[in-house]
């Protein structure tokens, strides 16, 4: 059973720095891209950031310059890290992976972890 874990949410005040982790965890095979979405109350999801394979990433007009997202390969782990918040910014991110969960099958399937809060106000 493959899981997507979330971390590091919480509460700051504009202008500061948060850091998300998600981790991946079950039987594994290969790592395709992943990314981050963020929902806020009464908006649609939206992709906020994603890094491929290859590290190739790609951000939001809205995060670009202050939100970076990296991965280590060896703990199946992507972060983001976000900095100079806004209120703006607050929302549900949920982190999202392509996986490949068996070797007699090539296919990429996508998960979903359980999302985490951030809330950016003074």
């Amino acid at each position: 059973q493959v899981q997507l874990v979330e971390s590091g949410g919480g509460l700051v005040q504009p202008g500061g720095s948060l850091n998300l982790s998600c981790a991946t965890s079950g039987s594994i095979f290969s790592v395709g891209t992943m990314a981050w979405y963020r929902q806020a109350p009464g908006k649609q999801r939206e992709e906020v950031a994603r890094i491929t394979p290859d590290r190739y990433t790609h951000y939001a007009d809205s995060v670009k310059g202050r939100f970076t997202v990296s991965e280590d390969n060896a703990k199946n782990t992507v972060y983001l890290q976000m900095n100079s918040l806004k209120p703006d910014d607050t929302a549900v991110y949920y982190c999202n992976a392509n996986l490949q969960v068996s070797f007699r099958d090539p296919r990429y399937f996508e998960y979903w972890g359980q999302g985490t809060q951030v809330t950016v106000a003074s």
